[in-house]
């Protein structure tokens, strides 16, 4: 487990109060990659100031406009009305419609009968049928029917009269303010080609970023970078990736000095035990020298397992295993020893790691089980983002107190549990090194079993 992970447990373990309650809450909701975060903090405030804005709109300006020109249209209407009362003669009636379109824009008729038709129903967004009823009603204080539905351009209005039924058609654009529209279409067309423009500004800042975050994951999980990786963007990024850049190169020339000083090394001490053996040999079958020829051959065998630790085998290129085949072979290896293996995959067989390390990481940890262990069973879960495998043996174990320190280069227990074949107490480290130059790690726990369980936990 990271430390990124391990600090959000302590975070989800703590007690939910208040703002950390609410705290907790978005931050399962809400996204948690860089580039949706920085489009919502784009795009919420926009999207909120434009709700402001249409609200405070359409509440003062549009709906003031809409109630000043239903105003005047229910006065026109009501002066026609007072001037058919004042002259109701049929030969003044003609020139009342005629002033009525010529002066007031307002096309009447007069029928006979005082039945209204059916109330229509509303319209969803019925601004304009509210406030033209509302004028009516206050102004003029008579039986109406309004149609206000549809695409036309005009206004129906029917007002029960002492003469019968006045017919009165209006143009809706006097009555209602149908223009208002556009400042919102201008408004939310202007919104989107900003919010357009933003998202393929920080497409191009956040590419780097995510060309940084690659490159040193790669890194970490001891893979080659990518070739064409260069500092790109902001200052700021640009920085942190020369920094990388310089950070790598660095690692990577320490590791090639270790590593050449390890093989002069190496080719020194070599030279040395070959004459030692060399000189025994001639010396002839001596037994008061066999133990001296013991003491060569161990002297080889650790400065092999030696040099093998310091590697680490970090110039071996990434490639792909069988987990099944490995497994396989590591059954072959107990059944010769008479002891029992089982494992279980779940998920692909095929992982991407180098190869010689992580098939000497899973043999280190199982040469250590059948060494102390007359069973065990090896687990293999391979997800999108994880592997884990775990051992389970029936061995003596390892006591908690001690388990850190099994990892530690030639650290031994009373019980030797943590030596490998040759004796000089790096199988476990050698595993742990292997494991985290993957960009996981190795840890020991109890086993279900009665022994030891080792987890493999390495990011694929």
């Amino acid at each position: 487990m990271t430390l990124f992970e391990q600090i959000r447990r302590d975070q989800d373990r703590s007690p939910p109060t208040g703002l950390r309650y609410l705290s907790r809450w978005l931050r399962h909701r809400l996204p948690t990659g860089l580039y949706a975060r920085s489009l919502l903090i784009i795009i919420l405030p926009m999207l909120i100031l434009q709700t402001v804005v249409a609200f405070v709109f359409m509440e003062r300006h549009w709906q003031l406009v809409t109630e000043r020109l239903s105003a005047a249209v229910t006065r026109d209407i009501s002066a026609v009305i007072a001037l058919i009362e004042a002259y109701p003669s049929p030969q003044d009636y003609g020139q009342l419609v005629q002033i009525a379109k010529e002066r007031l824009n307002l096309t009447i008729a007069m029928e006979p009968g005082s039945e209204l038709p059916p109330a229509r129903p509303r319209p969803f967004f019925s601004i304009l049928d509210q406030i033209l009823s509302d004028q009516i009603q206050n102004q003029i204080r008579r039986p109406f029917w309004i149609d206000t539905v549809g695409d036309s351009s005009l206004v129906e209005i029917r007002i029960v009269l002492d003469q019968g039924i006045l017919q009165i058609f209006a143009r809706r654009n006097e009555a209602y303010a149908s223009n208002t529209h556009i400042f919102l279409v201008w408004m939310v067309g202007t919104s989107l080609v900003l919010i357009i423009i933003s998202i393929l500004f920080l497409r191009g800042q956040i590419r780097p970023i995510l060309a940084l975050a690659n490159a040193a994951e790669s890194f970490g999980k001891g893979q080659r970078p990518p070739d064409d990786f260069s500092p790109r963007g902001a200052d700021e990024v640009r920085r942190a990736g020369l920094a990388f850049i310089l950070m790598r190169e660095r690692i990577e020339r320490q590791m090639e000095q270790r590593t050449a000083m390890l093989s002069g090394v190496s080719h020194d001490l070599r030279t040395i035990l070959t004459r030692f053996k060399l000189q025994l040999a001639l010396a002839g079958d001596d037994p008061e020298l066999d133990n001296l020829n013991q003491d060569v051959d161990d002297m080889q065998t650790m400065l092999e397992g030696y040099l093998d630790f310091a590697k680490g085998e970090a110039e071996e290129d990434v490639g792909r295993i069988r987990l099944g085949d490995l497994f396989e072979k590591l059954e072959t290896d107990f059944a010769l020893h008479r002891k029992t293996l089982t494992y279980t995959i779940d998920g692909d067989e095929e992982i991407a790691v180098r190869p010689n390390a992580f098939a000497r990481l899973v043999s280190n940890l199982a040469s250590n089980a059948r060494r102390y262990a007359t069973t065990l069973n090896i687990e293999a879960r391979h997800t999108a983002k994880w592997l884990v495998v775990i051992f389970d043996d029936n061995g003596p174990g390892i006591a908690p107190a001690s388990r850190e320190d099994v990892f530690k280069p030639f650290f031994r227990l009373d019980e030797a549990r943590n030596l490998d074949a040759s004796g000089t107490g790096l199988g476990l480290a050698i595993a742990r090194d292997i494991a985290r130059s993957h960009g996981g790690n190795v840890t020991l726990e109890d086993s279900p079993l009665g022994g030891l369980r080792a987890v493999i936990r390495i990011p694929v």
